[in-house]
């Protein structure tokens, strides 16, 4: 099984002509996955790489099945975009698109718990579940190389170091059940802890790994949800931007990386994981050997 996603999810691109989205909509065709149309308003009867463009997201959802969109528009334009995807009776909305205004994004992500709705993002690259699917452009053109089926489940901040986890993954021999690209802005649609659940209740699933950064509360919902919940699985996480530690009010890397105060750093809330039982790699390659041990495998 998987999480969020599988071989019969189906989805469209928000955006679908723009630059970006036409490579993204190019790629997880050539994956095998069943993207069945993109939006982008005033563009209705033309075709990106066969599939058909609407100008609106009801045009798909009142004729077909559509499990999930991609958004990828203009910042300026991503909140409706969002709330066109939700109001249509989508149920999961991936948002790529970075530098969306803060506050539409807290209006979008508060309007879609009220829906119902599961968002990613904003500023992700997506979900993929290797084998099966991938919604949004996680992996780029080399998917197939760092994304191998396994039994690790992946969340991640940034999105390149989903695809650096991933790959030492695979090539360990573990592989990959689900990995998601979480976004790396202060206020996202879905945390690790509101994941983890879905990954608990998944029988592929046998570990999780997490990058991470300093700045936001993240971190501790985690620790708080492994201690409270009783969960299964093992969990190793690594923690990037040690350095600024001594650089409160910096940011590293992402909007949401802004160290605020002492519980905001990296050797906090690597205390506090390991106070829950989760496991902290000094590096990238540590991960694989870190989490075997803790199934019992060795290294």
């Amino acid at each position: 099984m998987s999480i969020l996603i599988d071989e019969s999810t189906t989805f469209i691109i928000q955006g679908i002509t723009g630059r970006e989205a036409v490579t993204m909509a190019r790629e997880v065709l050539d994956y095998g996955s069943k993207l069945i149309g993109g939006v982008t308003p005033g563009r209705k009867g033309r075709a990106v790489h066969g599939v058909p463009v609407e100008d609106t997201v009801r045009a798909f959802t009142e004729r077909t099945r559509v499990d999930a969109s991609v958004v990828s528009v203009p910042p300026g334009f991503a909140a409706d975009a969002v709330f066109e995807a939700i109001d249509a009776g989508i149920k999961l909305v991936v948002v790529v698109t970075e530098r969306i205004p803060r506050k539409q994004v807290a209006q979008f992500v508060e309007y879609a718990q009220e829906r119902g709705v599961r968002l990613i993002g904003p500023n992700c690259l997506g979900i993929i579940s290797p084998g099966k699917s991938k919604v949004g452009g996680v992996g780029g053109a080399n998917t197939e190389r760092a994304f191998k089926p396994g039994k690790i489940g992946v969340m991640s901040r940034s999105g390149g170091m989903t695809v650096e986890i991933a790959n030492s993954l695979s090539e360990s021999g573990l592989g990959i059940s689900t990995a998601i690209s979480i976004g790396g802005d202060a206020i996202i649609g879905s945390t690790y802890a509101e994941l983890m659940p879905l990954f608990d209740s998944d029988p592929q699933t046998a570990g999780i790994a997490i990058y991470s950064e300093p700045g936001g509360r993240a971190e501790y919902e985690l620790a708080e949800y492994m201690q409270s919940s009783g969960s299964r699985l093992p969990v190793v996480a690594f923690m990037a931007g040690r350095f600024m530690d001594e650089m409160p009010g910096m940011r590293f890397g992402h909007a949401g990386t802004i160290v605020e105060g002492k519980a905001d750093t990296a050797v906090e809330k690597i205390a506090n994981l390991e106070r829950a039982g989760i496991g902290v790699a000094e590096r990238i390659e540590d991960i694989p050997r870190l989490l075997k041990e803790r199934l019992g495998e060795g290294a």
